[in-house]
């Protein structure tokens, strides 16, 4: 968290929270009402302030006020690097991966360090490079990443909050 949120949090504890107006799209854009944000700037500051409370919910520190972000599906989006590494949305280096899922609707879910993560549509066709076995069929499935290899399992959509402790819509 930056230090000027913090400062704010001291000076002003007690602003009222702000709900249904920042969005996290699946392809890892911070959207608001007017439409996507583009500055690098705002961007960037989102994201280093970008945090879960307790129970789930999504929210950006603005100074004194929590904006609670409603998730198109994950609370992280992963992309691919040119160099073959993965970051967060936010910027944040993925060093390793735990397990992957691919749901009833090709995408690809990645657990790492911080987190489940929705891999960026744009860069599924590059990393199913990695990918032992054959999605169509009942056998199971594994990732090469760096010098790993990652079992990737299945799930519903329908099943990844609740499974993974998050909340889409927080309320």
């Amino acid at each position: 968290m930056d230090d000027i949120v913090r400062q704010a949090l001291l000076k002003w504890p007690d602003v009222p929270d702000c709900r249904g107006w920042l969005h996290l799209t699946r392809r890892g854009a911070w959207r608001v009402p007017t439409g996507i944000i583009h500055h690098a700037g705002l961007s960037a500051f989102i994201g280093r302030n970008y945090g879960a409370d307790e129970t789930g919910r999504w929210f950006f520190q603005n100074g004194p006020q929590k904006v609670f972000v409603s998730l198109e599906y994950t609370p992280y989006v992963l992309r691919l690097r040119s160099d073959g590494s993965l970051e967060t949305h936010t910027g944040l280096p993925v060093d390793a991966l735990q397990a992957g899922w691919l749901d009833d609707d090709g995408s690809l879910l990645l657990d790492s360090e911080h987190g489940i993560g929705l891999l960026d549509d744009r860069d599924l066709a590059a990393m199913a490079e990695g990918l032992e076995g054959n999605p169509d069929s009942a056998e199971p499935l594994h990732l090469r990443w760096r010098d790993t290899r990652v079992s990737i399992g299945r799930l519903k959509r329908a099943e990844v909050s609740a499974r993974f402790g998050f909340l889409a819509e927080p309320t």
